[in-house]
């Protein structure tokens, strides 16, 4: 009889163990189960700040004259963009950039004999920031205008920013963050599970890109500053353990 006892609680013994050894089996299998999504958002916004630089130059012979003809251009490019609205606290003329210019000789042979001097070429630039960006970036087409002056004015295309990237950067990642949560739900629902808690998150890059353009992301974040109006993106990764 004890033999049977014995090999009775020992059979027994041996039910547990495999049911408890199954369990832990099956619990780790399970807490390993995940869901991986990626969520995204977009949003559009418009630049509130404009960056339009002009260059100009004149060439003399002699320094003093080259430098005399500059500042007077500069005289009256200041009072032709003060009259188009534009004030001193928007203005920024940068100090003149001077270039001594040579003519070089060469012989029948294409072999440089001298050079001769033609002349000093004085250059400036004019650069206006201003958060009415609707106004310069029409300034900034008539510009030429400056032509019936005397003056050979070259424009620059605009450069055009926002100065609350970091609001439009929170709103994105609430959103694509809520866009990923709603896609895991969807999968763990139609997979018969439920939707456990975020075990991992990693944020995209934040691209900005001109709207309703053809513009490619770029790896290391697209940076658009030739469009007035842009649309923001941002993707995040998310992963959620099932249950």
């Amino acid at each position: 009889m004890r033999v049977i006892y014995a090999a009775i609680v020992l059979g027994i013994c041996g039910i547990i163990a495999f049911w408890i050894v199954g369990n832990a089996f099956k619990y780790k299998f399970k807490s390993t189960e995940t869901i991986v999504v990626t969520g995204l958002a977009e949003k559009d916004f418009i630049s509130d700040l404009i960056v339009w630089n002009g260059s100009y130059s004149r060439k003399a012979m002699d320094l003093k004259s080259a430098y005399a003809s500059v500042k007077q251009d500069e005289n009256t490019i200041r009072q032709y963009l003060k009259g188009k609205g534009i004030g001193d606290n928007e203005l920024v003329f940068s100090s003149v950039v001077i270039n001594k210019e040579f003519d070089t000789k060469t012989d029948e042979n294409g072999k440089q004999t001298s050079q001769v001097f033609t002349g000093y070429n004085l250059t400036q630039t004019v650069t206006v920031q201003s958060k009415d960006v609707d106004k310069i970036d029409k300034i900034s087409r008539e510009v030429t205008e400056l032509i019936e002056s005397g003056i050979e004015f070259n424009s620059q295309a605009p450069l055009f920013y926002n100065t609350k990237l970091s609001e439009v950067k929170m709103d994105l990642l609430a959103k694509a963050s809520a866009d990923a949560k709603l896609r895991a739900e969807t999968i763990a629902k139609n997979a018969g599970n439920s939707l456990g808690s975020l075990r991992k998150a990693t944020m995209g890059v934040f691209q900005i890109t001109g709207k309703n353009t053809n513009e490619d992301y770029s790896y290391g974040g697209a940076f658009n500053t030739s469009s007035k109006n842009k649309t923001g993106s941002i993707t995040i990764k998310m992963e959620f353990a099932a249950e």
